[in-house]
């Protein structure tokens, strides 16, 4: 699903003349590469793709602060580039979110793994993400824990993000189409739920699903508006909330737009 972030919060916020120069620097080696591949008729080469992925997780993730290892590693091997169109090969691994189709974006590669920094993962756990859409925040799970069940509610965006995610040998990965509203009941509970989509609550069967212990990122808030990143703990039947940050997603569609009782 389509998303970006809006500001770090906190003693994090990146100033404007480095996020400026990292601009420049991308923009320039984008078009050395741009240039090497109209040269061959082709999107840039696999080497090229590497080593903007390096460039990637330095200048965006780990300059900023995003300080998880396995966070970091496991962003500098999932290929980004595979789960964008042709056409926007090249800006892969710039610092803002591209058209995937149908309406949709795959998010910045920093809100990914603030994303996924905040959910905790362990090897053992189990992640539910609703909201697959290109299927990139799935990679980046599945290279960090035991299973993910993910649903997309577009039914071409869950079969091409089905088709890519097996392409790329991301066996304990498993997509299914639908409203992600109720969950996957008869696969939880969860670890870990990862949301991609905003709304103004979140829904009461995600947080059933979510063990003890487990850990729910989602953004909430006005749809269309600034939402808050909100991260929920479980610990028994209390739930504690912590805001993180202001981003902006698209809606939430299903049967979450539909008034509660």
């Amino acid at each position: 699903m389509g998303r970006h972030f809006l500001r770090p919060g906190g003693a994090s916020t990146v100033r404007p003349e480095n996020r400026i120069a990292w601009s420049s620097g991308a923009l320039l080696l984008l078009l050395l590469l741009n240039c090497s591949a109209s040269r061959q008729g082709a999107v840039p080469l696999k080497g090229d793709f590497e080593k903007l992925r390096e460039r990637m997780v330095a200048e965006q993730l780990r300059a900023r602060d995003i300080r998880s290892p396995r966070v970091l590693e496991a962003m500098g091997r999932v290929p980004r580039h595979e789960f964008v169109p042709n056409s926007a090969k090249g800006l892969a691994y710039e610092d803002h979110p591209l058209s995937i189709g149908e309406g949709q974006t795959i998010s910045q590669p920093y809100i990914v793994a603030l994303m996924t920094q905040v959910a905790e993962p362990l090897a053992q756990h189990r992640a539910l993400e609703v909201g697959t859409g290109s299927g990139y925040q799935a990679a980046v799970l599945a290279e960090l824990v035991a299973e993910v069940y993910t649903i997309e509610i577009v039914p071409s965006l869950a079969q091409q993000a089905s088709e890519t995610l097996q392409k790329l040998g991301y066996e304990n990965v498993h997509v299914r189409h639908g409203d992600g509203y109720a969950g996957w009941p008869d696969k939880a509970p969860f670890d870990i739920i990862l949301v991609t989509a905003a709304a103004d609550r979140i829904p009461q069967p995600l947080l059933d699903q979510l063990a003890d212990g487990g850990r729910l990122v989602m953004p909430v808030g006005q749809v269309g508006g600034i939402q808050t990143l909100t991260l929920v703990i479980r610990e028994k039947d209390r739930f504690k909330k912590r805001q993180i940050t202001g981003v902006r997603f698209v809606p939430m569609t299903g049967k979450v737009r539909t008034p509660p009782n």
